[in-house]
Formats: structure tokens, C-alpha cells, sequence
């Protein structure tokens, strides 16, 4: 009689840890990251930018596209890489879904359209993008780098072939100067990633000054 006190109140705080977890809310799914498209050719970089969620190119399958469907002239000589495709998308209240526009390089129009993540890894989206999106598809989430790229490789000369030897670095290029004792070396510069932050990105960085 005098130990059933002890198992009365274990058998209700192990009741209350059962319901506390039956009514936690599902953790909200993140449309941030660096999504790739159904076909392959080209990768969105997705991030929050002063409260909203925007998108840009971040890798492209053919290097060296421009923007040459735009209506504005000046801005059909700009390259698709960096070029912002999800426009100011707001998430709607109570919902793992955002709401905004789509730039469709295709025809150089802005149109309505939603992104919804379906789970970590997938992304459902509605719209037309770049003419490879019309009425809607699910983007793959790419974890790591992004995947390198043959002609950008190569025109960085990140290859050699045959037997050629390689240059002496000290003879085209000089040593830099010592640093100061409470100088920093720069951070290096990842050239797998040509676009970065896309909050600063030109494009959208005037949109947000607006």
C-alpha cells in the first residue's frame, strides 16, 4: 500500500510525456536550399530575403545563357546565372506554403506562383519557369556542393591533358606581402559556387531597396 503513491505518479507523468507528445505540431518544412529541377538543367538557389523567400540560378547544365526574352533591352545581354526566378513569396499563415511571383525567361513575363516543400528533400512547385516548368513540378533538394561543370572547368583551367608540364607558380605569379601581425588571411573563394548569397545578388538587392 505504501509503494502505490510511486507508481500512481510514474504512470501519470509518463501519461503526461505520451499526450505532450501527441499534440506537438509537425516540425514546418524549409523551402531554403539549393534545389534542382525535374530535367536537370539548372539549379535554384532558394533563401529568405528580407522576410520573403527568393530564388536564383545557381548552376546551370549549359553555361553561357542570357536573358534574351526580356522585354527591357537592357537586360537581354544579362547571364541566366545569377538571374532571380522566385519573386518576393510570402508563406501563407499556417500553412508550409509561400505565395509570390515566378520570372519566366521563356517569354520574359512575370507570373503567380507557390512553392510547398512536400518533405526535406522535395519540393513541389506551380508555375511556369524558364520555359523547363509549365503548370507545376518537384524539385530535388541538392545537399553538399553544387555538381561541377565541364565547360566551367575548363575555362578555368582547372584541367590539364596529355603530358603538357604545368606552369611554375613563382614565375607568373609573385609572392604576396607578408601580413601584418594582426592581419587575417581573406577567406578563399569557392569557385563551385559563382553566385553565393543570392540577397545580394544586383537584381534582387534593388528589389529589396524598394
Amino acid at each position: 500500500m505504501l509503494h502505490r503513491p510511486k507508481y500512481l505518479f510514474r504512470t501519470i507523468a509518463y501519461t503526461g510525456i505520451v499526450l505532450v507528445t501527441g499534440v506537438m505540431p509537425a516540425l514546418a518544412l524549409n523551402p531554403a536550399g539549393d534545389w534542382k529541377v525535374a530535367d536537370g538543367v539548372a539549379i535554384i538557389r532558394v533563401a529568405p530575403c528580407d522576410g520573403s523567400m527568393w530564388g536564383a540560378v545557381v548552376w546551370e547544365q549549359t553555361p553561357g545563357g542570357h536573358d534574351i526574352h526580356n522585354p527591357d533591352v537592357t537586360k537581354q545581354k544579362r547571364p541566366s546565372l545569377g538571374m532571380p526566378i522566385l519573386l518576393d513569396m510570402k508563406k501563407k499563415p499556417d500553412e508550409d506554403q509561400w505565395e509570390g511571383q515566378v520570372y519566366n525567361a521563356k517569354d520574359g513575363q512575370i507570373y503567380s506562383s507557390t512553392i510547398k516543400p512536400l518533405d526535406p528533400e522535395h519540393m513541389a512547385i506551380q508555375g511556369c519557369v524558364l520555359g523547363f516548368l509549365c503548370g507545376g513540378e518537384t524539385w530535388t533538394r541538392i545537399q553538399g556542393p553544387l555538381p561541377s561543370n565541364p565547360a566551367n572547368s575548363m575555362a578555368k583551367g582547372s584541367k590539364t591533358t596529355g603530358n603538357a608540364p604545368a606552369k611554375p607558380v613563382a614565375a607568373t605569379k609573385p609572392a604576396p606581402p607578408p601580413m601584418a601581425a594582426n592581419q587575417k588571411p581573406a577567406a578563399p573563394a569557392n569557385p563551385a559556387d559563382p553566385v553565393g548569397d543570392i540577397c545580394l545578388l544586383p537584381d534582387i538587392a534593388a528589389r529589396l531597396a524598394h
